[in-house]
Order: structure tokens, then C-alpha cells, then sequence
């Protein structure tokens, strides 16, 4: 077990008798983070053993409710059809946001602005070409070419799906035409599993635009689509900009919250949440004390690395109600 001393981590001196193991898998958008913070974690204390498989949210939220994971990693929540398939009550623990960039494969296009309607017009194909009027409005002075657009999206369940196509629906009712969700129905785009595929095919797919988070996004070295916010501003995607959107968030009781289109001027409209989920009862000590130990982590030695890959922190208020949850995770 750790202990924190002035801020930072130390091990406590109980570990290293035979460390346990507790295993997690589900999205892919804060899998840099969570390997960052399990490589700060086993600095100090080597009692434990954090395994994340990264397979996307959706397999993430099958895994725990199937009870062959102990942890979920998820952008999204848990739709109320999917609730009867876990078989006793979960909690959410907000972890880390970071936006979600527009990418885009552009020769000699270093700066596109897009509003919300122009985006959802690109993602539902009644925009395909990159001079369409309507992005041609949104650029005025940029010169555009005649190429046609390729969309790129997620092949898999995907929490980052959730949120892009979340937002899309909230800022672009008129626009974006299907239903949001972790998957889908998209007229017609290429795809690829996980943010870092969707990446890889943009950077190999000239006139391409898609959705990436933004800690695969920027080492890619990929360009970035500034969105237009409710302010009228257009924000291109940084940590700066995630956290002024997690400032316009409301926090529900179960500490869920919404930072998409979020209110400020120096909001970046596509902000993602990234939560934990673990049961609220396990049958086993050791396990709760495990989940315990890691969630703790996360919300405290955790939050000093989240930059370091391109994650914004939580507000402190949130990370404290979540903190103190955690007292709801006990043996049951």
C-alpha cells in the first residue's frame, strides 16, 4: 500500500511480501494515461499489480458485467437497456478528460476552421469535397482544394465514437442525422480499430478527415481542425482548452458529467470524460482492497502524470467527491 507524503507517493513498507493482481480492460482513449499511472504506481508499491487491456469501451463494460474483469474502463456510460445484464450495482469514478481532435490529411491546409453544422455535414456526407461552400465559409481566405473528402471512423464500440457523435447531436440537431452511440450508422467512411488505427489510416489516407483523441492525435504529428464553441469562438483541441471545458460542466449525483459543447469562450467543444467502473461489492478482501488501492492512484498520484500524456486533470472538486465514493466500494 502507498501512502502520500506532501503530495507525492511512497511506499508504505507493507508491500513486496507477494503482490495480487487486479485486472481491467475497455476504451482505448485514456490507455496512455492509465499505462503511465500503473507504471508511477509500481515505483511504489510493488504489493500490486495493475493489468488494462485496451479493447474499446464497449468490450470493457462486457467484460466487467460478464465479471471476467475487475475494472472497466469507459468514455461512455452505461445505457439503461444494458444495466439488467450487470448483476449487482456499479459506480462511476471520473478519472482524466482530453479532447477529441478533427484530424485531417490536407496538403497545404495548416488551419481549417469547421463549425458544428459543417462538421456533421462532412460526417453524414452531404459534404464531399473540401471547397464546398460550406467549409469554404468557415475559411474565408483559405485556399481550399477540389478533393473529395474521406471520412475515417471507429470500427470497434468505442466510447470515443460516443462522444463525437454525442456532440455532433447536440450542437448539429439539424445536421447529424443518425442516432450517437458507442456505434455508429455513418453513411459511408472508412474505419479502423482504436484511435490509434483511425490515426494510422488518416495519416495514410490523403483528403482524409476524422475523430482521434487527442494523446494518440498529437505524437501522430496529425493536423487539427479548430471547432467552432457555443461562444462562437473556434478552439483548436489543447489541455488548456479540455479543462476550461470541464470548468462548464455540470457534475450528476453518480458523477457523470458532460463537457461537450460546454459553455466558454475558451472551451474546446469536444472534451471527453474517461471513467473507472467497478462494482460497488466484491466477494473477495483482497480484491476490493486492490480496486481501492488503483482508483486511489488515479485520483491522486495519478493526476500529477496526466499531463505528461496529454490528459487534462479533474477539477478539484470533482476529484473529491470521487474520492470520497470510494468508501462505497467495500466486501459484499
Amino acid at each position: 500500500m502507498f501512502v502520500l507524503v506532501g503530495g507525492l507517493a511512497a511506499s508504505s513498507g507493507c508491500a513486496g511480501a507477494g503482490s495480487t493482481t487486479v485486472n481491467g480492460s475497455g476504451a482505448t482513449f485514456p490507455k496512455l494515461f492509465y499505462e503511465e499511472a500503473i507504471a508511477e504506481l509500481e515505483e511504489v508499491d510493488d504489493g500490486i499489480v495493475v493489468n488494462y487491456s485496451a479493447v474499446g469501451s464497449g468490450q470493457g463494460k462486457k467484460d466487467l458485467s460478464a465479471q471476467t474483469s475487475d475494472w472497466a474502463g469507459s468514455d461512455s456510460t452505461v445505457k439503461e437497456s444494458e444495466l439488467s445484464q450487470f448483476p449487482r450495482p456499479f459506480l462511476y469514478f471520473p478519472t482524466v478528460a482530453a479532447p477529441i481532435t478533427v484530424s485531417y490529411n490536407l496538403d497545404e491546409v495548416d488551419q481549417l476552421h469547421l463549425s458544428p453544422d459543417t462538421l456533421a455535414g462532412i460526417f453524414m456526407g452531404a459534404i464531399a469535397r473540401w471547397d464546398d461552400p460550406a467549409i469554404v465559409a468557415d475559411n474565408p481566405g483559405i485556399d481550399l482544394p477540389a478533393t473529395a473528402v474521406t471520412t475515417v471512423v471507429r470500427a470497434d464500440g468505442s466510447g470515443t465514437t460516443a462522444n463525437f457523435s454525442k456532440y455532433l447531436a447536440k450542437a448539429a440537431p439539424s445536421s447529424f442525422t443518425v442516432t450517437a452511440g458507442d456505434t455508429v450508422q455513418w453513411p459511408s467512411a472508412q474505419a479502423a480499430r482504436g484511435n490509434a488505427g483511425v490515426a494510422q489510416l488518416i495519416q495514410d489516407t490523403p483528403g482524409s478527415i476524422g475523430y482521434v483523441d487527442y494523446s494518440d492525435a498529437e505524437p501522430a504529428g496529425l493536423e487539427f481542425a479548430a471547432i467552432r464553441n457555443r461562444s462562437g469562438a473556434f478552439v483548436p483541441p489543447s489541455l488548456e482548452a479540455a479543462s476550461a471545458a470541464l470548468d462548464g460542466a455540470s457534475v450528476a449525483d453518480d458523477l457523470t458529467y458532460d463537457p461537450l459543447d460546454a459553455d466558454g469562450v475558451d472551451a474546446y467543444p469536444i472534451t471527453a470524460p474517461t471513467y473507472i467502473l467497478v462494482y460497488e461489492t466484491y466477494s473477495s478482501e483482497t480484491v476490493v482492497d486492490d480496486v481501492r488501492t488503483w482508483i486511489e492512484w488515479v485520483l491522486t498520484g495519478g493526476q500529477e502524470v496526466a499531463a505528461t500524456v496529454n490528459f487534462a486533470r479533474l477539477p478539484e472538486a470533482l476529484r473529491a467527491r470521487a474520492l470520497d465514493q470510494l468508501t462505497r466500494v467495500r466486501v459484499g
